[in-house]
C-alpha cells in the first residue's frame, strides 16, 4: 500500500501548495537581486527575507488552496479514479498554476513601479478594471504573454500528473483521510492569529521587510485595511515636524490649542456667545453636482426647490468635496479631516470611538441618529456610525407598507425623509434636541422613483434621479414646516460627491465642486459664503453657527472664525492627493512626486506652476499630520478632558 501523503486524495493540494512555496522563494530572490545596494546581502537579512517570507508563503498558499481541500474532502473516493474527474482535475490545475504565475509576473512588474509588494494601489487598480484594463493593453503583449503561461501551466501539468492528481484513499483509515485538513486549519487559524502584515517589518531596511512579505498576503491585507502607508509611498517629512507645521496651521481666534503637546492636535472652541441648542438635520445628498443647480449654471427647472432653498438660506459657492465615493463623503462630514491614503476610514478596522460631529452633539445631550435608505451594513456604515454615538436607522427600520418605491440602493427618498421626520417626533416628544445625518440613495443608478411626482419618467436618466430628489428634499421641508420643532431646526444640505470624477487631469478640480445650504429662517440670514472651503470645513463651521463651546480634534476650520487668506481645499482619489488654494493644486501622488498647477480661469490654466517650499511643506503636514493623528489615537475621544466625552468613550 502507497503512502497517504504520496498517493492520497490530498497530493494536489500539497503539490500545488509547494508549487506556490517554490515560485514564492524564485520571486524573493529575483525581486531582491533586482533590488540591488538598496537592499544589500547579509546572512542575517537573508535569515529573515526567506525564514520570515516563508511563513507568510506558507499562510498564503494554504489560505488560497482552502477551497481545493474542502472540494477534495466532499469528492467520493470512487470518483477520485474517474478519467472525467481527473480530467476536469488537470484543468482546474493548469488554470490556477497560470494565475500564479501571472500573479508572479505582476508583483515584477509592480515592484518595478512602486518598489513594494502588493498594497492599496493594486487594491485600487481593481476598482478602476476599464481604465487599468486599457492601460496594460496598450503597455504589454497582453495575448502573448497569457499564451505563454497557459503553455508552461499546460506543461507543468503533464509532466507533474503522475504525482500531481489525486488518488482513491479508499484503503486507508478514517483519521487519515480527516487529519491533513483539520491539521491545515487549525496552522491557518492559529497562524492568522499569530501573524499580521506588520509582523514582517524587523529591519530598519524597508526594501528587506517588503522582500520578506508575500504579495499575495499583502493584497488581501491591503483588501481589508483599505489603506496606503502615508511616509512610506508619499513626499513626508519628520513626523515631529509634520505634527508642528499643523499644529501652527489649525487654530483661529476662537480655537486655541489645548495644550503645548507637540504631538496634540485638540483645540479648545469658545466664541464667548451663548449656545444655541437647535436641533439639526444634516442631509448628504447622493452625486449632487454643484452644476446641476442653476447658481451654478444650470438651465433653470431641474432643481427648482434647491434652487429657492440657495436664494433662502446661507449658500457656500466654492465648497469642494474630499473624494469621488460616498463613504470619503461620509468621512468628511462626520470626522471633518482630510482624505488619507487608501480607503475611507468608514470602511477600515479600527475607527471607533473617533471624535465625530455625532460625538458633539452626543456630548450636548442629543439624540444623534444616522438615517439612510438602503441596508447599512453597505460600506461599512452600519458599524462605523454605531461604534460612533450615532443610533443608526436603516431600511431595517422601515415599514414595508410605508414604502412607495424601493431600488437596490434602498428606498425613494420620499420614503427616507418620513422615516427621518418620525425621528424628529419622537426626540421632540421626550423633550430632547435631535442630530440626524440623513443619507439619500435616489440620485443613483438605475434612477428609479415612485410615478407622477416630476416630470421625467423613472428609470430614464441621471436628471431624473436629480429632480427626483430635489422635489424629495423639497417635499420633506413642506411636511417639517408643520412640526412644532421646525422653526427650533437647521437644516443643512450637501452632497457626498460629485456625479462624475472624470476629467483632462488626475484631479479635475472643478469634478469636485458641491453645493452645501445652510437652511434655518428663523436663525440664520439668507447670504452667499463665497470663501474656498472644503468638505472637512463643514462640520466646525455649523457647530459654530450654533455658538457650541467644545475641545475638537476636527481638521476643518469654522469658516467663520476664519481669518482671510488661509483658505484652502482638499481633494483625492484613492492614491492622489491634492490640495487646493486659490490659484493653484498641489498634487501628491504615491510614488513620491510633488506637481503644482493653476487653477484659474483663462489660458494659463492647468500650467505647471512652481510652489513656495513652505506652502509645498504645508500641505503635506495637513495629509502626513492626519495618517500620524489617526495612527496614534490623536482623532479619537480618548485624552479629551471633558467629563462628557469621558462618558461617551467606550459607550455603543
Amino acid at each position: 500500500m502507497h503512502s497517504p501523503l504520496r498517493w492520497g486524495r490530498w497530493r494536489s493540494y500539497m503539490v500545488l501548495l509547494a508549487f506556490f512555496v517554490t515560485l514564492s522563494a524564485v520571486l524573493r530572490a529575483a525581486l531582491w537581486l533586482k533590488t540591488g545596494a538598496q537592499a544589500p546581502w547579509g546572512i542575517g537579512r537573508a535569515f529573515q527575507v526567506f525564514g520570515v517570507g516563508l511563513v507568510y508563503d506558507l499562510v498564503a498558499g494554504a489560505s488560497l488552496l482552502l477551497p481545493l481541500m474542502v472540494f477534495l474532502l466532499l469528492m467520493p473516493a470512487r470518483w477520485l479514479e474517474r478519467r472525467w474527474f481527473r480530467i476536469w482535475m488537470a484543468l482546474g490545475m493548469v488554470a490556477w498554476v497560470s494565475v500564479m504565475l501571472f500573479v508572479a509576473i505582476s508583483e515584477w512588474i509592480f515592484w518595478d513601479e512602486f518598489g513594494s509588494r502588493f498594497n492599496f494601489i493594486a487594491v485600487d487598480y481593481l476598482l478602476y478594471t476599464h481604465e487599468v484594463i486599457g492601460n496594460i493593453r496598450e503597455s504589454y503583449p497582453v495575448g502573448v504573454i497569457l499564451s505563454a503561461l497557459a503553455l508552461v501551466a499546460m506543461t507543468l501539468v503533464w509532466r507533474g500528473r503522475r504525482v500531481l492528481l489525486p488518488r482513491s484513499d479508499a484503503g486507508h483509515s478514517r483519521w487519515v483521510r480527516w487529519a491533513l485538513p483539520l491539521g491545515v486549519l487549525g496552522a491557518v487559524g492559529l497562524a492568522h492569529g499569530v501573524v499580521d502584515g506588520n509582523w514582517k517589518n524587523q529591519s530598519s531596511n524597508r526594501y528587506v521587510n517588503a522582500l520578506s512579505g508575500d504579495g499575495v498576503y499583502e493584497f488581501f491585507s491591503a483588501l481589508r485595511h483599505n489603506e496606503l502607508d502615508y511616509e512610506h509611498f508619499y513626499q513626508s517629512l519628520p513626523s515631529q515636524e509634520a505634527m508642528a507645521r499643523l499644529r501652527r496651521q489649525l487654530p483661529t481666534p476662537h480655537a486655541r490649542l489645548a495644550s503645548n503637546n507637540p504631538l496634540d492636535l485638540t483645540r479648545v472652541v469658545d466664541d464667548g456667545q451663548p449656545e444655541k441648542r437647535l436641533n439639526v438635520v444634516l442631509i448628504s445628498v447622493e452625486s449632487l453636482s454643484a452644476d446641476y443647480l442653476a447658481h451654478f449654471g444650470h438651465q433653470p427647472g431641474l432643481t427648482p426647490r434647491l434652487d429657492a432653498l440657495a436664494e433662502q438660506g446661507l449658500l457656500f459657492t466654492r465648497l469642494y468635496a474630499t473624494g469621488t465615493r460616498t463613504v470619503r463623503g461620509l468621512e468628511a462630514l462626520s470626522l471633518s479631516l482630510p482624505p488619507t491614503p487608501g480607503q475611507s476610514i468608514v470602511k477600515r478596522p479600527d475607527n471607533a470611538d473617533m471624535f465625530s460631529l455625532g460625538s458633539v452633539f452626543a456630548a450636548k445631550g442629543y439624540d444623534t441618529r444616522y438615517v439612510y435608505g438602503g441596508y447599512g451594513y453597505f460600506d461599512n456604515m452600519n458599524a462605523f456610525f454605531s461604534a460612533n454615538h450615532y443610533q443608526v436607522v436603516d431600511r431595517m427600520a422601515i415599514p414595508a407598507e410605508r414604502i412607495h418605491h424601493e431600488n437596490i440602493w434602498g428606498v425613494a427618498d420620499e420614503d427616507l425623509f418620513t422615516q427621518a421626520l418620525q425621528e424628529a417626533d419622537a426626540s421632540h416628544a421626550r423633550g430632547k434636541p435631535s442630530f440626524m445625518h440623513v443619507m439619500t440613495t435616489s440620485n443613483h443608478r438605475p434612477y428609479t422613483y415612485p410615478d407622477g411626482r416630476i416630470d421625467i419618467p423613472s428609470h430614464q436618466s441621471r436628471e431624473g434621479g436629480v429632480k427626483y430628489t430635489d422635489w424629495a428634499i423639497g417635499n420633506f421641508l413642506d411636511r417639517a414646516a408643520q412640526k412644532p420643532w421646525f422653526k427650533n431646526t437647521v437644516f443643512v444640505i450637501v452632497a457626498d460627491h460629485c456625479a462624475s470624477s472624470a476629467g483632462k487631469t488626475d484631479l479635475p478640480v472643478e469634478r469636485y465642486h458641491i453645493p452645501a445650504i445652510v437652511y434655518a429662517p428663523a436663525h440664520i440670514a439668507p447670504a452667499k459664503v463665497d470663501r474656498l472651503a472644503s468638505q472637512i470645513d463643514l462640520a466646525p463651521t455649523l457647530l459654530g453657527l450654533l455658538h457650541f463651546k467644545y475641545e475638537s480634534r476636527f481638521l476643518g476650520y469654522d469658516l467663520f472664525d476664519l481669518e482671510p487668506g488661509r483658505e484652502r481645499a482638499f481633494i483625492s482619489t484613492y492614491q492622489d492627493l491634492g490640495y487646493l488654494t486659490e490659484h493653484a493644486l498641489l498634487r501628491l501622488d504615491s510614488r513620491g512626486g510633488v506637481q503644482t498647477t493653476l487653477v484659474d480661469q483663462g489660458e494659463d490654466r492647468g500650467r505647471a506652476a512652481p510652489m513656495g517650499s513652505e506652502q509645498v511643506a504645508d500641505a503635506i503636514s495637513w495629509y502626513q499630520g492626519a495618517a500620524w493623528a489617526y495612527h496614534h489615537q490623536g482623532l479619537s475621544l480618548m485624552g479629551l478632558r471633558s467629563p462628557s466625552y469621558a462618558g461617551l468613550a467606550g459607550r455603543r
